[in-house]
């Protein structure tokens, strides 16, 4: 059952949000994590929003956080990399991993001088990315754990510079 997207509040991470979002992973495990990556998402999200570097958003419905996810953003290097996105399983297919998506590509677009936006996703994750226009760059079978291939994907956001004059 399709729920409305109205009631659906988009905000930056705050850290009374750790046991909700800790949650939110659990339930995407073992398909779309390995449980040996659940403290490094943790230790993630206490440097979430603490740097420019790790902007994190919250979906919120009705005070309950039901997605969550952010970028690592490499100035130095002109891109910035999707992290750690996920919805709770049982909401899973309705709508909500593409407005979570949505409101993270906004966010990198406001970003200055960042010209790629790359992930890190298993292959069950690939095709969704797909559609949105990410291009496989690389796969690595097994790469998050037996059974989990890592796929390395990425997504330009500016034209290329190249071959135009200053």
């Amino acid at each position: 059952m399709r729920t409305p997207m109205n009631d659906i509040l988009s905000r930056s991470y705050d850290p009374a949000d750790l046991a909700a979002c800790l949650a939110i992973f659990d339930s995407n495990l073992p398909v779309f994590f390995a449980a040996e990556e659940r403290d490094e998402f943790r230790a993630f999200l206490g440097s979430a929003n603490a740097v420019d570097q790790r902007p994190y958003l919250v979906l919120v419905r009705r005070g309950v956080v039901i997605a969550c996810g952010g970028l690592f953003v490499e100035t130095a290097k002109r891109r910035a990399a999707l992290a750690w996105g996920m919805v709770d399983r049982s909401l899973h297919r309705q709508g909500l991993g593409k407005r979570l998506m949505l409101a993270r590509l906004a966010q990198a677009r406001t970003i200055p001088n960042i010209a790629v936006l790359t992930l890190q996703i298993s292959q069950h994750s690939g095709g969704f990315y797909q559609r949105f226009g990410f291009a496989v760059t690389r796969i690595t079978a097994d790469g998050f754990g037996p059974g989990l291939d890592r796929w390395d994907m990425a997504l330009p956001l500016r034209p290329s510079q190249q071959g135009h004059c200053r």
